[in-house]
């Protein structure tokens, strides 16, 4: 007997159906960041005797505003550090020193700049000096005269009979102590240019806890990064610049400064900054995220041969109000308190409610400079301060900044933003995101729906992935953007190489007409 077929049609009908698993739903990738739109240094931003010196600098030099505009605030600055805080709200005051940074080619006559910007601060050093000069003199002989007698009051105890030693003993010691107690003060000093971190320390102890570092080269980076010392040497430079108290306890020196004011101007090459992005001194220690980055556009070519020159009222006036300020404020010995108005106060918030969105790791666009970024609403009341200085001079202490002020100062806050941003991509903050650029390109060729970590190694620069390591970074930021997808890596559990994470492709890659 032949067996006849089953018809199991009846036992599925009632079953669900086994279809394929549905295609990944791709939303539209979040683009990697493109070439940095830098924003036009704000001169509308400066008082106006600082905007009209600014400008005819600019003019008669053949050089991008951005630099006499820089420079400018590191020479306010330079008049105010140490000698003026200003009150944020509640417990929040920050100092007014500024750490600043320009980055331009060479031939762009950056020492004429650097020249014309900083001479009254050397006139007024001088004029500092001749003002003091009677008092260290007097000091100077006082403490010698102290020293001699002492000296000689020891000399007579040391051969004195038992009888009447200990009363020249004693006598010798108050007068080694009066001798000891004789403080001559240091030379009046505002400015220094190539020094060790060392010298710097010295040099704010000396000068009452503050001291400019102004320079138009970049040598003070190959001094930090360990030029003399053969290790970074960070710590001034950074207590100096957020005031917290400096203290050095060595065999050769002992120095305190309660609150360091330290105060950089400089201008590099843009070579410098691409050194500093290479050398892992600098890396993680929140040095790089307290400069302000100007990286301006050079004028080399397109230069005017006959340019205006700086009329002589301007710069007389620019000469004569640095010279009140600083020399007004060198007299103080407890900080000006710097008030800010109501006004001013909200529109920091405001300021501040807007920034920190832009901090977020995931998406924000100072994610990657979070460092930096975390400090520009500090870095927008100091230059507010500056500018409320600059506007009235020796009665600045005396009226709050107002609303206009600080939205000048954000004016400048938001130009930092642009500028700072393509200084980190310079120096390497971004170099993630080249590398996923190259990724991406290799992706689109291949036209993969998926592939192994293992199998993209293969297909990129070794000189630019050395390792895997290298592509994890990378991968991380192209999913975090949307253009590939983890998958979950399946384990044997057997012996040997672990299976290779895997990803799926956006389609938009796989288009090879895209």
């Amino acid at each position: 007997m032949t067996a006849q077929p089953v018809d199991n049609t009846d036992l599925w009908a009632g079953l669900p159906t086994l279809d394929a698993p549905p295609a990944p739903v791709w939303e539209d990738p979040v683009p990697l960041a493109g070439p940095r739109k830098l924003a036009p240094f704000p001169t509308a931003s400066l008082p106006g005797w600082l905007r009209e010196f600014v400008a005819a600098v600019a003019e008669e030099t053949q050089t991008p505003v951005d630099l006499a505009g820089c420079i400018a605030l590191s020479v306010l600055a330079t008049a105010a550090g140490g000698r003026a805080v200003v009150q944020v709200r509640g417990h929040w005051r920050e100092p007014t020193n500024l750490y600043v940074v320009v980055s331009l080619p060479p031939a762009n006559r950056k020492s004429a700049v650097f020249g014309l910007l900083t001479d009254p601060l050397y006139e007024a050093e001088q004029q500092l000096r001749t003002l003091t000069q009677p008092a260290i003199v007097e000091a100077e002989m006082t403490a010698r005269l102290a020293k001699e007698a002492a000296d000689k009051a020891a000399s007579k105890a040391a051969t004195a009979g038992a009888d009447e030693r200990d009363e020249l003993v004693a006598t010798a010691i108050a007068l080694a102590q009066t001798a000891e107690s004789v403080s001559v003060p240091a030379k009046p000093q505002l400015l220094a240019d190539d020094t060790t971190a060392e010298t710097v320390t010295s040099r704010m102890a000396e000068q009452g806890g503050r001291i400019s570092v102004m320079s138009a080269e970049g040598d003070i980076f190959d001094i930090i990064a360990g030029r003399y010392s053969g290790k970074p040497n960070m710590g001034v430079f950074l207590k100096g610049h957020a005031g917290d108290r400096l203290k050095v306890d060595r065999q050769t020196r002992e120095e305190y400064i309660e609150h360091p004011a330290l105060t950089m101007g400089l201008c590099v090459q843009p070579q410098v900054l691409d050194d500093i992005g290479r050398q892992d001194g600098f890396k993680g220690r929140g040095l790089l995220g307290r400069f302000l980055y100007s990286v301006p556009e050079s004028l080399v070519g397109r230069r005017k041969i006959e340019p205006d020159p700086i009329p002589e009222q301007v710069m007389e006036t620019y000469r004569r109000h640095v010279l009140d300020l600083t020399l007004f404020l060198a007299e103080w010995t407890d900080p000006a308190l710097i008030q800010l108005t109501p006004e001013a106060v909200a529109a920091l918030k405001a300021f501040q409610a807007r920034v920190e969105p832009m901090l977020e790791a995931r998406g924000g666009i100072m994610g990657q400079i979070g460092d930096w970024g975390g400090k520009l609403v500090g870095a927008t009341a100091r230059m507010a301060a500056l500018l409320h200085l600059a506007e009235h001079l020796t009665k600045g202490h005396t009226v709050p900044v107002a609303e206009a002020t600080m939205r000048d100062a954000i004016a400048l806050g938001e130009y930092f933003i642009s500028h700072s941003l393509a200084a980190f991509d310079s120096m390497g903050a971004d170099r993630i995101v080249e590398r996923a650029r190259t990724v991406l390109e290799v992706l689109h060729a291949h036209g993969w729906r998926e592939v192994s970590k293992r199998d993209l190694m293969v297909k990129l620069s070794r000189s630019e992935f050395r390792t895997a390591n290298d592509l994890d970074p990378v991968l991380a930021l192209l999913e975090d953007h949307g253009y590939v997808r983890a998958q979950a890596v399946q384990r044997s559990g057997g012996r040997g190489r672990p299976p290779s994470p895997r990803y799926l492709i956006h389609p938009r890659l796989t288009d090879q007409t895209a």
